[in-house]
């Protein structure tokens, strides 16, 4: 019989490293990616899922991996509904045993999914809800939000408004309350001798406004100057129908809040009206949101817009946070997130330690009179640091 030759130590100890390696090979690095991808907020919805994976390519060098685990990203869609919402992301802790998870579109959706973080004790990253609540009274340590809130908007806006008369228009949810209260705090806190005289909330779904618009026009007609009329909506725009009942009548300038780009390019008839707004492609300088606007222009003939800023925030926060911690779990994770600052298409953001809040800058805008194209719509009058936004602590920890 034929004598088998024993194997050369040399074979031998390559053979089990391989069989080693791969053995214990890392798994997939998962994250849930929960949006409202059906119903009102779709638009948003999508812009932050593009804005998502544009942000992990850019981060990873289009490898999709950290520290040479792959990302696995597992997408969900709640269509704006609180329950959904709930559920999806307990399938994504529980079933799909997801390392972080990303959501939601809408506020409410994104109020009833705190809970599941706190019970499952994973970390989940707020984009793009605002609701103030979401980092104040429902927030749990495992909550994060990389959107800005609706104080954040409200500093902003009350810092471009010393004196004279305010009313609002906002829908009848939470997202609008959350906004008109917040205003009313923001001007107060920055020292605005502004008085909001009315309150306005129609239904999220309202295209008649006639009703609504001229209760506003009696609270603030005769008032003291600058009388404003700021609108606080989601999603399609009343601004063209209120304008058509000409608020100039009465001396009322109309101050509409930032929005998509598809609404916003009908603005071109209010040339010279300034407001707020969280992103505008043009504004921010930086090597991360040239790459964006250069790409996403490249990808689909249109710059990227304020939900697709968000998103690629949040991979931002995503890819730093299991860059730092790849294998911790969910409370060694979020101690790692606190006061840790992220790259964005609007430059660092930082998770202030005691809520947990992405401090950011927002941005004062004009819409411009000679628009080259359709996406030429607003040129800067002011970047607002986050220093000039002394958002307050709300959330009791």
């Amino acid at each position: 019989m034929k004598r088998i030759k024993p194997m050369s130590a040399a074979l031998l100890a390559a053979f089990i490293a391989t069989a080693g390696s791969s053995a214990l090979a890392a798994p997939d690095l998962k994250v849930a990616l929960i949006a409202g991808k059906t119903g009102a907020l779709e638009a948003y919805a999508k812009e932050t899922e593009t804005g998502f994976m544009m942000g992990l390519e850019y981060l990873t060098g289009g490898k999709m991996e950290i520290n040479g685990r792959k990302l696995k990203v597992i997408v969900k869609d709640d269509q704006g509904k609180p329950d959904l919402g709930r559920t999806l992301l307990a399938e994504a802790y529980g079933d799909d045993k997801v390392d972080i998870a990303v959501g939601t579109t809408s506020s409410g959706s994104a109020l009833a999914m705190l809970p599941v973080a706190k019970e499952y004790k994973k970390v989940l990253i707020v984009e793009p809800a605002v609701a103030d609540e979401i980092t104040g009274a429902k927030w749990n340590k495992y909550i994060f939000r990389t959107a800005r809130s609706s104080m954040q908007d409200a500093m902003a806006a009350a810092s471009t408004f010393k004196s004279g008369s305010v009313a609002f228009l906002a829908q009848d949810y939470a997202f609008g309350r959350d906004a008109v209260k917040a205003a009313k705090e923001a001007l107060a806190a920055t020292g605005s001798k502004g008085k909001v005289v009315h309150e306005e909330y129609a239904p999220a779904a309202s295209t008649d406004f006639t009703a609504p618009t001229q209760r506003i026009f009696d609270a603030l007609k005769d008032k003291p100057q600058p009388r404003v009329l700021q609108i606080v909506w989601a999603g399609p725009n009343p601004l063209n129908k209120i304008a058509d009942m000409k608020p100039e009548r009465y001396g009322i300038t109309v101050a509409p809040g930032g929005n998509i780009l598809p609404v916003m390019k009908t603005w071109k008839a209010f040339a010279g009206t300034e407001g707020t707004i969280f992103y505008y492609y043009g504004f921010p300088k930086n090597k991360m949101n040239d790459w964006l606007v250069a790409e996403h222009t490249k990808r689909f003939k249109a710059p990227p817009d304020m939900f697709t800023a968000g998103g690629m925030a949040a991979a931002g926060a995503v890819f730093a946070a299991l860059s730092k911690v790849p294998n911790a779990n969910g409370d060694q994770l979020s101690a790692a997130m606190e006061g840790m600052s992220f790259e964005t298409p609007k430059g660092q953001m930082t998770f202030r330690k005691e809520d947990h809040q992405a401090l950011q800058p927002m941005y004062h805008f004009r819409i411009k009179k000679d628009q080259k194209n359709e996406w030429d719509i607003l040129e800067l009058v002011r970047e607002i640091p986050a220093s000039e936004l002394p958002l307050p602590v709300r959330n009791k920890r």
